[in-house]
């Protein structure tokens, strides 16, 4: 159990498995009925697992695993049961099963006496979204018509829900209290703040391989029986042509009724109007905005004034009626529109306090006539022309396209030109040209062009809203293939060489462990073998370090170095017989520790947790073996071959 309750903070399907052994689940509320569903297997093959006087139907299991799809699908909408049962679900789901019937049974006996009453598992039942009415509350017509739709009865959701808060109401308590002594919590801490100095000393294969070049005969029969090693992605070329503005320069001139109507709907714009630009101070209260206004008129800035307060006074600008209203209240914009410049406004009450404010300048903005105004209502009338006829043109080519008309005719027809790019690999690149990069037009294409089923599917897509568009499709496709010997032959006979070094590598790598292990020192050893090597690499790090790298982003090499013993020396086999890389830990620092280090305070609770833990795992193990369980493995399997679709 311990292994099970730790993997559900790592495992990627962990939260379904917590949620079917200590949460309230109804685990028959996914999946669908197997009745009749011949399973095999010894002994009852409706029996998946016999726990005491119980017994967990091969239903059961079904229904459970579903629910725990179901559940892992939150996390992982993809997930397939394939998948699912892949990273060892079933077992975990069997376990849970067995655990909660085992813990159910377990405490009924007479000498245990626990119980799961009737109304502690109504409260659960009424606490459940899926039973609850439009009101939020508890409705038993939607209890009811749910448990209908899926097919359940009552006993069997209250045997489940009860099932769980007794798992809940054992496990829980047991491991409540795990605690670990200072001192190895101290020797823990210790371990985390160490520093570990070594050595890498690589031993490459191409050091030891042999001085006459290899024959065409033998790259070709190395090539080819390592091709995949070569192979490249698919490549595409992707096809385009691009219309813009230019495509629609036919479009109609604003008239000049339309002209007239816009002038008319933007009638505030144009109008006349006048901004006020003023110094404020904001404070809290009435009593607050009366007093420093008093200061101020006594011969006081409202500067001045405002910093004895403690305050600082704010210039705002070029700020209209309506904004003023909408910044600050209308009750203010009144005040500062009332106001003479230079002079004080009314403290007036706004959205962030009382405002006391000095109008400092009013500035008079004119209107514009029809006439003033018509240059720019006919760009923005011709704007909004060109933007229609571009989307009208775009739902033109899509619909030649929906027809079956190809991209060729389709860009010929409308004066388009068709450019093809070099053959791309899926993140843009052309193999062997890195000096290629996709221009501005076929980044936001080449997706799209990779998810195409096929050659001459062409799309319309928009390229900068309501400005610019794009047709395209995939002029062909090269599938994922090793390239031609001829463009990769530098590197097969380098790497033909190395594995003919291989060998003699690999008994370098020999006699040097074997050296290091009667105590010669490394560069001895090294110079012993009688081949030029890299020279040793020096590494010293904290643990600590290690710690805040990523997981999936820490060199082998270094994952070993923390796992070895100081003055011992182990071997890596690089990728695809490369060499070898020797790693020798020189010292191990452990680190400084007092009682008081924080780090040791957390380490206690982390340890008291893993000791709480397997108090719940020791609980387990017990209530099984008092109950008893026996597993009928042959219908399990049966089962997990059906939900895997007979494989």
């Amino acid at each position: 159990m311990l292994g099970f309750i730790r993997s559900l903070t790592k495992s990627r399907f962990g939260v379904a498995f917590a949620l079917i052994f200590l949460a309230v689940i109804a685990l028959s509320f996914v999946g669908p009925d197997i009745n009749g569903a011949k399973l095999g297997g010894a002994g009852n093959p409706d029996r998946a697992v016999t726990v005491g006087s119980t017994a967990i139907s091969t239903i059961e299991l079904q229904k459970a695993m579903s629910n725990a799809l179901e559940n892992a699908r939150e996390q992982s909408p993809t997930v397939t049961m394939k998948e699912f049962i892949a990273q060892g679900a079933m077992e975990e789901v069997v376990n849970s099963l067995v655990d909660r019937a085992a813990l159910m049974e377990w405490a009924r006996q007479s000498a245990v006496g626990l119980g799961v009453s009737d109304r502690l598992v109504d409260s659960e039942i009424v606490k459940m979204p899926a039973f609850q009415g439009a009101d939020g509350k508890f409705s038993q017509s939607a209890y009811k018509a749910m448990l209908g739709q899926k097919g359940i009865s009552d006993k069997l959701l209250r045997d489940d829900i009860a099932k769980g808060l007794m798992a809940r109401q054992v496990l829980i308590p047991a491991g409540v209290g795990g605690t670990m002594p200072l001192g190895a919590a101290m020797r823990y801490t210790a371990v985390l703040k160490e520093t570990r100095e070594a050595a890498f000393q690589v031993i490459p294969s191409s050091a030891f391989a042999p001085k006459t070049p290899p024959s065409d005969a033998d790259l070709a029969a190395y090539y080819k029986a390592n091709a995949a090693r070569y192979q490249r992605p698919e490549r595409r070329t992707i096809r385009y042509a691009i219309f813009d503005g230019s495509a629609v320069k036919g479009a109609a001139a604003p008239s000049e009724a339309e002209v007239a109507t816009r002038y008319k709907l933007n009638a505030a714009t144009y109008a006349p109007s006048e901004t006020r630009a003023f110094t404020q101070v904001i404070v809290p209260t009435e009593a607050a905005a009366k007093a420093l206004a008093a200061e101020i008129a006594g011969g006081k800035s409202i500067e001045a004034a405002a910093a004895t307060k403690g305050l600082s006074a704010s210039k705002q600008s070029g700020l209209t009626r309506a904004k003023l209203e909408t910044d600050a209240s209308a009750a203010v914009a009144a005040a500062v529109y009332a106001a003479e410049r230079g002079k004080l406004a009314q403290p007036a009450k706004g959205s962030l306090g009382w405002y006391v404010i000095r109008l400092d300048a009013v500035t008079q903005i004119a209107g514009k006539s029809l006439d003033q105004a018509r240059a720019d209502i006919v760009a923005a009338l011709s704007a909004e022309k060109r933007k229609s006829a571009l989307a009208d043109l775009s739902a033109k080519l899509d619909d030649a396209f929906a027809s079956g008309t190809g991209l060729a005719d389709v860009a010929k027809a409308n004066g388009l030109t068709v450019i093809a790019t070099d053959p791309l690999q899926a993140d843009g690149t052309v193999p062997g040209r890195p000096d290629i990069k996709p221009n501005g037009d076929v980044a936001p294409l080449i997706q799209a062009a990779f998810a195409m089923e096929r050659e001459g599917e062409p799309q319309v897509t928009e390229l900068a809203a309501g400005e610019r568009y794009a047709i395209f499709d995939v002029g062909q496709i090269t599938p994922a293939s090793p390239p031609p010997l001829a463009e990769v032959r530098e590197k097969v006979s380098a790497d033909l060489s190395s594995s003919r070094g291989y060998g003699a590598a690999k008994a370098a790598s020999d006699k040097l462990l074997a050296a290091l292990a009667r105590k010669v020192p490394l560069a001895d050893a090294v110079k012993a073998l009688g081949v030029a090597l890299p020279p040793a690499k020096p590494v010293v790090m904290p643990r600590q370090q290690l710690n805040t790298m990523q997981p999936n982003t820490i060199p082998e090499t270094l994952t070993l170095m923390f796992a070895m013993a100081q003055g011992t020396a182990k071997r890596i086999e690089a990728p695809n017989k490369d060499g070898f890389v020797v790693v020798v830990l020189n010292k191990v620092t452990p680190g400084q520790v007092t009682p008081d280090d924080p780090l040791v305070g957390r380490a206690r609770v982390e340890l008291g947790q893993l000791v709480g833990r397997e108090y719940v795992d020791q609980m387990r193990a017990a209530v099984r073996e008092a109950v008893g369980v026996m597993r009928n493995d042959a219908a399990i399997a049966a089962l997990r071959t059906q939900l895997l679709g007979g494989q």
